[in-house]
């Protein structure tokens, strides 16, 4: 998974993702639907039971970036990142906006 560790991923996202990755077991396991068996025992079928789901190993990789930005010297700009506000303020950055305030005159 290259370049996990940036990856902005919403609550709908994770539902997918992890939806797939169930699916993907599934068909592996080479059961079907129909047959109703739980994800439990699709995961013990498939060896992956008690094992990190991607969620979980795309968390541990964030995690690992962020520390790593830590420890950068301040005149890094991953560093300065980090810590940006943006220009015009929290709250004017957090205001929708439509595409017309963005045009230019």
């Amino acid at each position: 998974m290259y370049g996990a560790e940036v990856w902005q991923i919403s609550n709908r996202e994770i539902n997918k993702i992890l939806s797939i990755e169930m699916d993907v077991l599934r068909r592996s396991a080479r059961k079907s639907r129909m047959e109703r068996a739980k994800n439990e025992d699709i995961k013990e079928i498939m060896g992956v039971k008690g094992k990190p789901d991607i969620i979980d190993i795309i968390q541990q990789k964030r995690l690992q970036w962020y520390g790593h930005v830590k420890r950068m010297p301040e005149e890094r700009i991953p560093k300065l990142w980090i810590g940006y506000r943006g220009r015009e303020g929290k709250e004017d950055v957090q205001k929708k906006r439509g595409w017309k305030e963005y045009k230019q005159p």
